[in-house]
């Protein structure tokens, strides 16, 4: 019943679609009914005593109704099958896009252990199922039980006791269907989690397939999705071994039926207590009665598949976000000023892991502050705060003056734009991923981010220039040519805060060069939060704050710090060494033959 109410939810939409099913569904039963009654009336016209060729006109006029019931039937099967598959993949797409945007609102928590082929299984092969209850199974179980409930008022009509004799095998059909639906349901259910199993196994090894190859692990691949291939084959297997063997117990109570009407119908007619014509409307509406049992149990296989769907999908829409609006965030009109304060920020992913500590930072509009300091000490994780991909668990942070949990996350992501040093670019051109940083933006304006960050000259020498597609997450392109679009995207979008986490790490010094030029560009006027572990980058930082042990040890100027010795200073240290000792490594290498290089190698160590 909760999948049920779940699917109710997105019907009301289809309101005048699901009653032209309903209405046509109850006139193809009333005009199916009629088919038996004028075949008996055609049988008692012709097997009257003195019947003879004057009651030709009432076999004809019998023939007409008939085939006016065969054209009706036709209209109407048409009415309800295309009005139920218009409220069934309406239900479908709205279900899909409630999925969605769902998605959309759930916190970055919800997907550190959900792999994406689990939830486009949800999305597409779930959601799906629903079509099969609205357009198929709930019409099929209305329009067969309407049959049933007029099949057996006609038949007590013709006969009461042998329409309660014909019936005894339904009780029987009832407690099969019941057993039915509570094995087969989680049998449906057990094979839509395997498909999604697969489903994610595949997205991963084809995102990953690069790897695969390199690695040479094709064999032991193959056989990992095989396990998945088996289990859901398994799995389905499981379920229609059920339907199997459901089937044919249908089919055995349906058989009793007719045997009990031959022995007690054919008794009665012999006896003279009924007759020939109301025995064929008899055996002819027995069908009708037995038809609809038998499309009620396949009409019940895809109630339970779907209810499994549904079940499924009402799971994940169940999925609360733990980083929600709060009923009184406030929407943050204008631009912001850009000075951010961090009060006593605590931090941990799971309880009794700290990952930041009683952190105190004032960062003032304009400045750039830089977060140095070992990996793992929670540097990104307080840059994720301020955009509220986390909330603090403990301390607060503030935008001018502004609690960021008071304002609306969209009005406060606004103000934010964020460049990552593992860059996602959408499969498509050049052009869509520059303007997705703001989609109304002109061909100038696009084309003057483009240069701002060093990207217009490269883009013009591509195939199609701004128009060429880049393949699925850029992969046509190097390194650095993403990483200058996805400058390109921030510059776009204007926002007051920037944060940039290792934007400039793994690649070369060239185009490391002209990622650092338009960086520096974009960070003109705009709060600056950048995270690096190339210290050389960050020495012209307003503030530099260094974090060790989950705190803040250390702040200040790179003069500042580099007078104090302290962690700061042998971070650099260590870096330069290790910036020497590659340069005289790369100068014994281009000084001597192969056979002298290991002791160059050893001297330049």
């Amino acid at each position: 019943m909760k999948s049920l109410r779940f699917v109710s939810r997105f019907a009301g939409k289809y309101r005048w679609p699901l009653i032209w099913t309903v209405v046509s569904m109850v006139l193809l039963t009333l005009v199916r009914l009629a088919g038996p009654w004028i075949v008996k009336s055609m049988v008692d016209t012709v097997t009257a005593p003195g019947a003879s060729l004057v009651d030709l006109g009432r076999v004809q006029q019998l023939a007409l109704l008939g085939l006016g019931v065969f054209a009706a039937q036709l209209v109407l099967r048409f009415v309800r099958s295309y009005m139920a598959h218009v409220a069934g993949w309406g239900v479908v797409a709205d279900v899909r896009l409630a999925i969605y945007e769902h998605l959309q609102r759930l916190s970055p928590s919800f997907y550190e252990d959900k792999q994406t082929g689990q939830l486009m299984s949800r999305v597409v092969n779930d959601s799906d199922l629903l079509e099969q209850l609205m357009a198929h199974a709930i019409p099929d179980v209305v329009v067969n039980v309407l049959m049933l409930v007029g099949v057996t008022l006609v038949l007590v009509s013709i006969s009461p006791t042998l329409a309660l004799l014909s019936m005894a095998p339904i009780p029987l059909i009832v407690v099969a269907m019941r057993g039915y639906g509570k094995f087969v349901r989680p049998a449906f259910r057990q094979r839509q989690v395997e498909l999604g199993e697969l489903n994610a196994a595949l997205n991963d090894n084809l995102s990953g397939i690069r790897e695969i190859q390199a690695f040479t692990r094709e064999e032991s691949e193959g056989s990992h999705i095989l396990q998945h291939i088996s289990r859901y084959r398994d799995s389905l297997l499981r379920a229609l071994r059920l339907m199997a063997v459901f089937h044919p117990l249908v089919e055995f109570f349906s058989g009793l039926g007719t045997l009990v009407l031959i022995y007690f119908g054919g008794g009665l007619v012999l006896r003279g207590s009924l007759g020939i014509g109301a025995l064929v409307a008899f055996f002819l509406y027995l069908e009708r009665l037995y038809e609809p049992v038998r499309a009620l149990s396949e009409a019940w296989d895809s109630v339970q598949q779907a209810i499994a769907g549904a079940e499924r999908v009402s799971e994940l829409l169940d999925e609360q976000p733990d980083v929600a609006d709060r009923p009184d965030a406030v929407e943050l009109v204008q631009r912001a000023v850009g000075a951010i304060r961090m009060h006593e920020v605590c931090f941990w992913y799971r309880e009794g892991d700290v990952v930041l500590q009683n952190v105190d930072l004032d960062i003032a509009p304009g400045t750039v502050t830089a977060l140095v300091g070992p990996t793992g000490v929670g540097k990104t994780t307080l840059s994720k705060l301020i955009p509220r991909f986390y909330d603090v668990r403990g301390g607060s942070i503030t935008l001018d003056g502004h609690d960021v949990r008071d304002l609306t996350l969209r009005s406060l992501r606004h103000q934010i734009s964020i460049v990552l040093q593992d860059v996602f670019l959408f499969h498509g051109t050049v052009r869509e991923n520059i303007l997705f940083g703001r989609p109304g933006a002109s061909e100038d304006e696009m084309v003057a981010a483009a240069r701002v960050a060093n990207a217009h000259e490269f883009i013009l020498a591509l195939p199609d220039a701004y128009d060429t597609l880049i393949g699925e997450r850029g992969v046509k392109l190097s390194g650095g040519q993403r990483q200058r679009i996805a400058i390109a995207r921030a510059v776009l979008k204007d926002a007051p805060i920037l944060i940039l986490d290792e934007a400039t790490s793994s690649v070369d010094a060239e185009t490391e060069m002209l990622i650092q030029q338009a960086l520096e560009r974009l960070m003109v006027g705009r709060t600056t939060i950048v995270i690096a572990h190339r210290l050389s980058t960050i020495r012209s930082a307003n503030t530099i704050v260094v974090l060790e042990g989950s705190r803040i040890v250390e702040q200040g100027t790179h003069e500042e710090l580099m007078a104090r010795n302290g962690l700061y200073r042998r971070l650099n240290e260590v870096q330069v060494e290790e910036s020497v000792a590659w340069r005289a490594l790369r100068e014994a290498r281009q000084q001597v033959t192969s056979h002298e290089l290991p002791e160059a190698v050893g001297s330049a160590r």
